[in-house]
């Protein structure tokens, strides 16, 4: 109750938009952003080699430009997520400089090393940053959706950040990834669990040869029944965290956006089924840099508009954001 009657404060304030009528539903909302597929886009690869002998996958644009978006991506997703073509199928149309950045084993082969990535990871988006910077890049814009979007909120707060970054979106974040951990082990987003569940252990399994080389012993990955069981076993061990607990605590968002100094948008849906209402932030939580959109609906990084036909509303918001910066 609390964040409804923040609405029309300074710092947080209602989203324009509004669902198809016939897409109320919040599941609706979310499944069908993602199974509405656009082409695939028109991207270059790169490959990036990291400090520690890894590697990440970068696509750019067709524009470049020394103004550049700077696009993560959510839990288990890839240039192949709906939402990420039609980013990258919008930048392409408005001539906007953009390059996606996949995560560690997200895009498409096996990363070298058994850590992979997680919701605070902030190390490789530094190194992408400064990589960006040496090939002539001098200010960046961050998008980040979902897992992508919590860890771009955590790099904004967390020091001072890198005078090239100029301000960042985050959509549909897991603030509290405690509570988001919980939430999706309840009724129906059990389902929305399992599917990335199954990615995650997938990927265990490809990594078994690793793990059996590393001083720590894990249990087979097959059972693994929830996201708080799977990050006690795997992600805490593997990164550096005492349990889940202690890496929801140290990685989860919402307590950094008090220390963000750059402009900064956050979209979210008070009807994501990946959470519930207690991950929003509170008026007090959010820095002067920090504007908080809500809408009623919207699902998660679903926000399908239109008045007959579906419409994406989210890049139409995106793009006018980096607008109203003066980014573009």
């Amino acid at each position: 109750m609390q964040q409804i009657q923040s609405i029309g404060l300074t710092r947080i304030k209602k989203s324009a938009f509004i669902p198809l009528f016939y897409l109320g539903n919040r599941h609706l909302q979310t499944i069908l952003a993602n199974i509405i597929h656009p082409p695939f886009p028109t991207v270059t690869k790169q490959r990036l080699e990291l400090e520690d002998g890894d590697f990440i996958d970068l696509l750019w644009s067709e524009t470049r430009a020394p103004r550049t978006l700077l696009i993560l991506h959510g839990l288990e997703g890839s240039v192949h997520s709906a939402y990420a073509k039609r980013i990258l199928n919008y930048c392409n149309r408005q001539k906007i400089a953009a390059i996606f950045m996949h995560f560690r084993g997200c895009s498409g082969e096996p990363n070298r090393q058994l850590r992979g990535y997680h919701s605070g990871e902030t190390n490789d988006l530094k190194q992408v940053i400064e990589y960006l910077k040496f090939q002539g890049i001098s200010d960046i814009a961050l998008l980040g959706y979902s897992l992508g979007g919590n860890a771009t909120l955590k790099y904004m707060g967390e020091a001072k950040t890198d005078a090239a970054i100029r301000c960042a979106t985050a959509v549909s974040v897991p603030l509290r990834l405690d509570i988001c951990a919980d939430t999706m082990n309840e009724g129906f987003a059990k389902i929305y669990q399992r599917t990335l569940l199954d990615r995650l252990i997938k990927k265990m399994h490809l990594k078994r040869h690793l793990m059996d080389a590393h001083d720590l012993k894990f249990p087979d990955p097959s059972n693994m029944r929830n996201f708080r069981h799977f990050d006690d076993h795997f992600t805490a061990p593997i990164h550096g965290f005492d349990s889940a607990q202690h890496y929801y605590q140290k990685c989860s968002a919402k307590q950094f956006l008090r220390t963000i100094d750059k402009p900064t948008l956050i979209l979210q849906s008070r009807d994501d089924p990946f959470m519930n209402p207690d991950v929003l932030p509170e008026e007090n939580e959010l820095s002067d840099s920090v504007t908080l959109e809500l809408s009623a609906r919207g699902g998660h990084v679903g926000f399908i508009g239109g008045k007959l036909w579906p419409e994406a509303w989210l890049e139409k918001r995106i793009h006018r954001f980096l607008i109203e910066q003066q980014f573009i």
